[in-house]
């Protein structure tokens, strides 16, 4: 861990604020969004289809308003609108924990979702505007403060819950005003170029700025291909908890082989990212490192596939072991391949823009994985809700693994072919205070 903060000691204060920043965001956030669903249809007694819609509408405030988000960064600044995403989930939260009626649940839903969209894509274009040549490495560390709050997050919010929930709301909250005063006060002021947010010209518009980034094909068909990533790292969510409650149950045994699954993606992220990163580096080409990255995450499901052929025991440690030991592999191998590819995929975002409106390429980029997310998360389930009617278990990793090798190909294709370099005319990132 020494060897981890020297590293990011070594970067401009703001890059370090901007990791540090990422870490609470992710900490706060956690801390409450996993307990949320129990809350809204226990403490409150709401009905299965309102948690859907409060959960739901969250989702969809978020990546429907990443493009506007990214925009507006572009255009206004980053600081301002990292400040803007913190206040605004400050109160979304807050809101959470003291209101029962559905429109004011919709509202703060919505709230927090729109937050997300404002400060997801600023961030990352402040990261790699300051951050510099140094860009993959940068993304690396901050790759490791964001998974960093994701492991930690739920472990404090389940102390918390365990008092009362609306305690859990409160603290979050308390986190991300704290925030927001400290970003205010210490967060240097960022843009892009006058020539980024105006257009090349001086006077585009949003429009026309939109109708430019849609033209670029080359950034539309990694946005594309990238959607399997999202969809197979969420299956950590998804997927292999339900089939650790599959085989183990839903009592202690189920409990804490699903606490493993997050503890491996995690703490292997921690541990291992800044030296994936520059071992990948030293050997591959950005466009090389996204197919392998790829190719480990849709074979992240094979020891699953592989465990289906062996018969499973009704109780003992023959029961434990395929119930707990092939989605930990799965999980581990998932971490794996987001670490090697996360980092170069910043970096090839920023490439591909050409150093221009980088955060309104972000907001789409996001929006545009998020919709493939939702997509394959219906898909997944509809594959393990068939493959238990058809008695076919091998159906669900058979389907992620498929999506993950193609994903992997039209990666390949679009580096073989030159799409992933930066256009010829690409001027150098650059910002302004």
């Amino acid at each position: 861990m020494r060897g981890l903060f020297g590293q990011v000691r070594s970067y401009e204060r703001s890059v370090q604020l901007l990791m540090a920043n990422q870490f609470t965001i992710n900490f706060g956030f956690y801390m409450l969004m996993p307990y949320l669903a129990a809350h809204l249809s226990g403490t409150l007694g709401l009905a299965g289809w309102i948690v859907g819609l409060v959960l739901g509408v969250r989702n969809f405030s978020q990546q429907g308003m990443f493009l506007v988000g990214g925009t507006l960064a572009d255009r206004i600044g980053y600081k301002p609108l990292i400040v803007a995403g913190c206040v605004l989930r400050t109160l979304g939260f807050a809101t959470l924990g003291l209101v029962d009626s559905l429109p004011a649940l919709l509202a703060a839903s919505a709230a927090t979702g729109l937050a997300g969209a404002l400060f997801n894509p600023a961030v990352r274009a402040y990261l790699a505007a300051d951050s510099g040549e140094r860009r993959v490495e940068a993304f690396a560390l901050f790759n490791v403060f964001y998974q960093a709050g994701i492991l930690l997050g739920p472990l404090v919010g389940m102390v918390l819950t365990g008092v009362d929930f609306r305690v859990t709301c409160l603290v979050a909250a308390g986190i991300f005003a704290l925030l927001s005063v400290v970003q205010i006060r210490a967060l240097p002021a960022r843009r892009a170029e006058e020539d980024q947010r105006k257009g090349s010209d001086g006077r585009a518009g949003v429009l026309a700025q939109w109708r430019g980034i849609l033209a670029n094909r080359s950034f539309l068909l990694l946005s594309v291909a990238m959607i399997g990533s999202y969809v197979l790292s969420f299956q950590v969510y998804l997927a292999l908890p339900l089939e650790v409650r599959r085989l183990g149950g839903d009592g202690e045994f189920g409990t804490a082989a699903v606490a493993a699954l997050f503890a491996v993606s995690g703490l292997s992220t921690i541990l291992g990212q800044t030296r994936v990163t520059a071992w990948c580096k030293a050997r591959y080409e950005p466009g090389q490192a996204l197919v392998r990255g790829l190719a480990a995450m849709g074979l992240a499901f094979v020891p699953l596939l592989l465990a289906t052929a062996v018969p499973v025991p009704e109780a003992g440690i023959g029961l434990w072991l395929p119930a707990a030991v092939p989605p930990a592999l799965a999980a581990l191998l998932l971490a794996l391949g987001t670490m090697i590819a996360y980092p170069f995929e910043m970096d090839t975002i920023v490439r591909l823009s050409g150093g221009r409106l980088v955060a309104t390429h972000y907001g789409l980029y996001n929006t545009i994985c998020g919709i493939g997310i939702t997509v394959g998360n219906l898909g997944t389930g509809a594959s393990l809700d068939a493959a238990r009617a058809a008695g076919v278990p091998a159906l669900p990793w058979i389907t992620l693994t498929a999506l993950g090798l193609t994903c992997a190909a039209a990666l390949y294709g679009l580096h073989r072919t030159g799409r992933l370099a930066a256009p010829p005319a690409a001027e150098p990132l650059a910002a302004t205070a």
